[in-house]
């Protein structure tokens, strides 16, 4: 049988409804440790819950909980459903002086117009629209986050070889990933900050590059919808169902000798240099 390169494998569903402090349905959390089934995790299993018998996680506990979680000695392979970063037409409409830059230039940068890790930050009022005549006070996406918006049409490499995926700016429709991938950008920079703290090496999958060190845990943009329907949905509700899909996809690979193929992808020089600036879902050839 093939070596596993991971211990643990960790599968999120995000969502970015709400405030970072809102317990929501749309976020779910399952982990598998070795062959073991896919369990899923309430915020019970924090270090100190703010309460008892909770089920709902919120995007601040999630953040917290991976942070500790990846401190173990105990590699770890983490997919989250959101998008990393931005398709190229983002970059060369508002800041070119990113292109060449480090993923972390474009985190630093787009939290200072989307702080979405505000307490009391809402990423969208349901009135606003990208010509917003009357900003809601609370909403960032009526406020800073005015002077940095995108256009539904603009969609990464990708996101466009999946065939399905829907634009990191495409509000509004059923599969979007619009919300929680400016609600989840400012949480990737946190947990990516924390771990430098307390020097832990993570690599944040492909902007660290695409070989993956033996003995190192890995974060991963993914996209559920690959793998949810390969998998029986039993009683899960659908968030719950995709973040299983997403653990136990992975678990399935790594314990094949699969997995590292999907990290080191065939792409030519200049397809190379594109997913470096824009991220990449795992699972996409």
């Amino acid at each position: 049988m093939t070596k596993r390169i991971f211990k643990r494998t960790i599968g999120i569903d995000y969502s970015g409804a709400d405030t970072p402090l809102k317990r929501l349905s749309g976020l779910a959390v399952y982990c598998a440790d070795g062959d073991g089934r896919p369990q899923k995790v309430t915020p019970q299993a924090l270090r100190n819950p703010p309460q008892r018998n909770v089920v709902r996680w919120n995007r601040r506990e999630i953040a917290d909980w991976l942070v500790e979680k990846l401190k173990e000695s105990k590699p770890t392979v983490v997919g989250i459903d959101h998008a990393f970063s931005f398709p190229i037409d983002y970059f060369q409409k508002y800041n070119n002086q990113l292109l060449g830059h480090s993923w972390d230039t474009f985190l630093d940068d787009f939290r200072t117009y989307w702080p979405t890790d505000g307490d009391r930050a809402y990423m969208s009022c349901k009135q606003c629209t990208t010509k917003c005549r009357r900003p809601c006070a609370q909403c960032i996406r009526c406020n800073s986050g005015r002077t940095r918006q995108g256009e539904a049409t603009w969609r990464r490499l990708t996101d466009r070889c999946t065939g399905t995926a829907k634009s990191v700016f495409q509000f509004g429709v059923n599969g979007s990933v619009a919300h929680s991938s400016q609600a989840g950008l400012p949480w990737l920079r946190y947990i990516r900050s924390e771990l430098r703290k307390a020097e832990v090496e993570v690599y944040f999958w492909p902007f660290d590059g695409w070989n993956i060190p033996k003995g190192t845990s890995v974060i991963a943009e993914v996209y559920p919808a690959l793998w949810n329907k390969q998998f029986k949905r039993e009683n899960r509700n659908e968030h719950q169902h995709d973040a299983y899909s997403v653990a136990k996809w992975l678990s399935n690979m790594d314990r094949n000798g699969c997995l590292n193929d999907y990290f080191n992808l065939d792409l030519n020089e200049e397809k190379c240099v594109l997913a470096n600036l824009e991220g990449w879902i795992l699972g996409v050839r």
